[in-house]
């Protein structure tokens, strides 16, 4: 009896598989479909989401885009086709594409200073920062103005994006948890994937498993090219890649009226040697608040599954209400936490982009909190790699995941 359910091919254009739906693996798509290469009748491309569209941090993250961000091979770049895809989309309307100023602000709520603080000091805030409270601040500084920062509201922007790349006619979304992928006889090229359809349980599909009355079998899907775009996922996938995965919590809360579009990030003192530092930014019609990122639980099974813990998010619900009176007077939409790729070198700060030791396989992850920032260029040099064979819009070279570990099937695959 056989063990999988083998997709037929469809027709003889190139496949291109893109593991994963978040915003780097939807704008690798994009730029494919939009390369001088690409066309419907040769090639075909299919993304494989073990859940939804954007359900990790390309859903959750804060969507800050900046000049000053890193890589600095792949951000000017990126910037730059940020502003000139808001221009060709309506991206303001869209995806809430807007310029923005960037703060950083140092207070003190200890209670020594709560007792020694008789009356606000005038520190000189930007008159249209009217939503930070003065009287908590000792200092600032401004870090950004409008002409290197900028933001995207990063669910509706990986949306449209996926909109825009099966507009080609020649992308489709499968949605089934990807449980390996199968090389060939020697192990020095990558043929397939196989997946567990949604609604079907894929912890339970093993290879030597039998079919049930009902149940899915995994499904091989077999490509030309296979690129891994799963963020902390992607040492699931490829466990030598050193790729691991860092939890943010964040909130998102409508203020009591509309505030001015500012990034503020804070140093916060509460006693001698402890600090909060929330990040703040102010959207179109909401304000987002993250915290800092920690790796006590591993990254788990899928995005589903990630555990959001109470006290966290209720810790910046309540420093943000006592930063901003707009802010406590607001309304409390979400309450979530995704996690960060991030790659475990000490030489790079990542990503890892490009083709690995293995032929056919290549990688697009280890973004940091500089994903949705650094899409559009990752798409770009990525569909210039798929379909040139190197990248022509930006050297990232440096960023060559063969630089940094070694692919390929685990003894005894």
């Amino acid at each position: 009896m056989p063990t999988s359910a083998m997709v037929p091919p469809e027709d003889s254009r190139t496949h291109i598989i893109v593991v994963g739906a978040g915003i780097i693996g939807v704008c690798t798509a994009y730029y494919l479909t939009r390369h001088p290469k690409f066309s419907p009748e040769t090639h075909r491309i299919t993304i494989i989401e073990s859940t939804r569209p954007a359900s990790g941090a390309s859903g959750k993250a804060g969507g800050l885009l900046a000049l000053w961000a890193f890589p600095s091979q792949l951000v000017p770049l990126s910037f730059k086709l940020h502003e000139d895809l808001a221009a060709m989309y309506d991206g303001a309307e869209e995806w809430s594409y807007r310029r923005l100023q960037t703060v950083s602000v140092e207070g003190n709520l200890s209670k020594s200073a709560r007792v020694s603080r008789k009356k606000p000091v005038d520190i000189g805030l930007p008159p249209d920062l009217d939503w930070v409270r003065p009287d908590i601040l000792e200092s600032w500084s401004a870090l950004s103005g409008t002409d290197s920062t900028a933001q995207v509201h990063p669910y509706k922007f990986t949306m449209f994006m996926l909109r825009r790349a099966q507009e080609s006619g020649a992308v489709s979304l499968v949605l089934g948890k990807v449980l390996k992928l199968n090389y060939s006889g020697v192990g020095n090229a990558v043929e397939s994937v196989v997946y567990a359809p949604v609604g079907s349980s894929g912890d339970s599909m093993s290879s030597d498993s039998v079919s049930s009355a009902g149940s899915a079998l995994p499904k091989v899907l077999r490509g030309d090219k296979i690129v891994v775009t799963v963020g902390p996922w992607t040492s699931r996938l490829l466990p030598t890649c050193p790729v691991s995965g860092l939890r943010a919590h964040s909130i998102t809360i409508t203020p009591s009226r509309p505030v001015s579009a500012y990034a503020v990030f804070t140093e916060l003192k509460l006693a001698k040697g402890k600090y909060i530092s929330p990040e703040i930014y102010a959207r179109k019609d909401e304000v987002y608040i993250c915290g800092e990122g920690d790796n006590y639980v591993e990254v788990p099974e899928t995005t589903d599954d990630v555990e959001v813990l109470k006290e966290r998010c209720e810790e910046l619900v309540k420093y943000a209400g006592i930063i901003s009176n707009e802010l406590q007077g607001g309304r409390i939409t979400r309450r979530q936490a995704c996690y960060l790729p991030v790659v475990d070198v000490p030489s790079t700060s990542g990503p890892l982009i490009g083709p690995t030791n293995t032929q056919n396989l290549y990688v697009a992850s280890g973004h940091s909190c500089w994903g949705i920032n650094n899409a559009p260029g990752t798409g770009k040099v990525m569909a210039e790699i798929l379909l040139d064979g190197e990248a022509k819009s930006a050297d990232v070279s440096s960023l060559d995941p063969r630089r940094y570990f070694v692919s390929g099937p685990l003894p005894g695959e």
